[in-house]
């Protein structure tokens, strides 16, 4: 739902919102305007990521998983009721920044709190597999939403943007329910419901004579901050700002970057479980960091490439860089993530280390790609910001514990020396 919700945000905001909600700007600021509310959403995220994270470590990951979905899927939906600017002008914008805010709110602890609650389920030896199901989860989102604009801009031009593109936002609300129930009927995962009772006295003992420096105490956080940058600045690049530079700026039809999505969706069933496979057998570090090279080696070829306009090579940089950076990096973190973290708080922690990395990268990719555009009206500064993303990613993976194996139920952090040398296998 997280990936139906967000996907159907950038495929519009790259398609029609900039001309629906910002008719009055040239394509280049108009297309930067439409991205910036793109990106205030994800500036909610980590509010959401430390409220919500709280309640998981407290609660237990059902509840959160239960009202997130509620408030995301109520908040896509109402997006497909707004009123455009030429019907209520600058109010229309406003609303659609305040929906946009809710929807980041909610989202802040979906993906953390899904991946957690699969890797808390799974078998030892096939966390990496099982824990990927979380990236099946997003690709089958991106596959609908793709799939739905696919459909909708097939319609005649008057008909998209007066009444077509409502149309997958109004229909979201029917997975949002399915969602919802599904949620309301799972069990509590093993792992809270077995420190429950001992993680808050644990927690009060730890702080009494924990003495570590605060970048000891936090290092597993910045690790997952690292690793996130690496992965989501890029993964955003790919399915969503390359749709519109390819769209609007490139001036190629906006059926060709929509149907290399949907392809690069269906491709994604492979791709995702295939890393996570990879991340049970070889390591989450050597894994990881093969990811974040082929992310570096990938960005100057593919932005030279894609000028040429040629619908099959668009297609195909929009495809590659999707499996690699929305794919399958993604698969090999879900994993990792959730063992970098100790049981006492790591749906906070988390959490907001992927959310805070997302804005850092992902949520302003996009509108920080469009302003480079706008500043330099060249290709090449967008691949430079695309290796730099990748490589924080990649440097990161260089000062990460490997955690294949680690045992959920610990306290503290892998980071910690001692615990990863006991927890690691």
């Amino acid at each position: 739902m997280e990936y139906v919700d967000f996907a159907l945000y950038g495929l519009a905001t790259a398609l029609v919102f900039n001309t629906l909600f910002f008719p009055e700007s040239s394509p280049t600021i108009a297309l930067l305007a439409s991205f910036s509310t793109y990106a205030v959403g994800f500036f909610a995220r980590p509010v959401g990521a430390w409220f919500f994270g709280r309640i998981g470590d407290r609660h237990g990951r059902k509840a959160v998983m239960v009202i997130t979905i509620a408030l995301m899927g109520g908040a896509t939906t109402l997006i497909g009721l707004l009123p455009t600017y030429d019907q209520v002008g600058a109010l229309a914008p406003i609303l659609l920044l305040i929906l946009r805010v809710l929807q980041g709110f909610g989202a802040g602890a979906e993906l953390s709190g899904a991946a957690i609650v699969l890797t808390e389920f799974a078998p030892v030896k096939r966390r990496g597999l099982v824990a990927s199901i979380v990236a099946l989860g997003s690709n089958s989102g991106t596959l609908l939403a793709s799939t739905a604009w696919l459909l909708v801009v097939q319609l005649p031009k008057e008909d998209l943007t007066s009444w077509g593109w409502r149309i997958p936002f109004l229909a979201s609300i029917l997975i949002a329910g399915f969602a919802l129930v599904l949620r309301r009927t799972m069990k509590e995962t093993p792992v809270f419901a077995k420190q429950r009772e001992q993680i808050a006295a644990r927690t009060e003992a730890i702080r009494a004579v924990d003495t570590r420096s605060f970048w000891r105490r936090n290092r597993a956080f910045f690790v997952m901050l690292g690793l996130r940058i690496g992965e989501n600045g890029p993964s955003y690049m790919a399915q969503g700002f390359l749709i519109g530079y390819v769209a609007t700026v490139l001036m190629v039809d906006k059926s060709v970057p929509t149907a290399a999505v949907l392809i690069a969706s269906l491709i994604g069933f492979a791709v995702i479980p295939f890393a996570g496979w990879l991340s049970d057998r070889f390591g989450r570090r050597i894994t990881y960091r093969w990811f974040c090279i082929l992310l570096v080696a990938y960005a100057f070829p593919a932005f030279a490439l894609i000028q040429s306009r040629n619908t099959a090579v668009v297609m195909a940089i929009i495809i590659v860089g999707m499996s690699i950076a929305s794919l399958g990096i993604f698969g090999v973190q879900a994993a990792y993530g959730v063992e970098l973290f100790g049981a006492r708080n790591r749906f906070t922690k988390m959490a907001l280390a992927k959310e805070i990395g997302s804005i850092l990268s992902g949520g302003t990719a996009p509108a920080v790609a469009a302003g480079l555009l706008a500043a330099f009206g060249a290709w090449w500064p967008l691949a430079l910001y695309w290796v730099v993303m990748a490589a924080i990613g990649l440097f990161t993976t260089f000062t990460a514990p490997e955690t294949r194996g680690r045992d959920l139920n610990l306290i503290h952090d892998a980071t910690d020396d001692a615990e990863a040398r006991m927890g690691t296998v």
